[in-house]
């Protein structure tokens, strides 16, 4: 909780709140299910019948599978972000890259200069 307040972003929230997201949106798509079968069974007895058993699973396992990448990408970058600070942190925290006389990164070259 008290990384929600943490206006210098230190701490990533989201690895702490990913299971939740991912329980409503799978409780929310079960409802739409729900919905649109009812809505189906009202329209037509034929049309709730292929809509319980053929296109309502159909949309809920796709929109399902295509949260889960989207959550997992999320989760990937983040780990990444930590993963990377962690080994900035191990090197001394210097920037990578060359190093100057001065003893700080080179800049890169203005390819917009002769």
């Amino acid at each position: 909780m008290k990384a929600l307040f943490d206006l210098e972003f230190r701490k990533f929230v989201t690895p702490t709140i990913i299971k939740i997201i991912y329980v409503l949106i799978m409780a929310l798509l079960g409802v739409g299910y729900i919905a649109s079968v009812i809505a189906a069974f009202q329209a037509s007895s034929g049309f709730g019948i292929f809509v319980l058993l053929i296109l309502g699973p159909l949309f809920v396992l796709i929109y399902l599978a295509l949260a889960r990448a989207g959550l997992e990408s999320l989760i990937a970058q983040i780990r990444t972000a930590e993963n990377t600070a962690e080994l900035v942190r191990l090197a001394g925290g210097n920037t990578p890259g060359p190093v100057s006389d001065q003893g700080g990164p080179v800049p890169p070259a203005n390819p917009y200069q002769p």
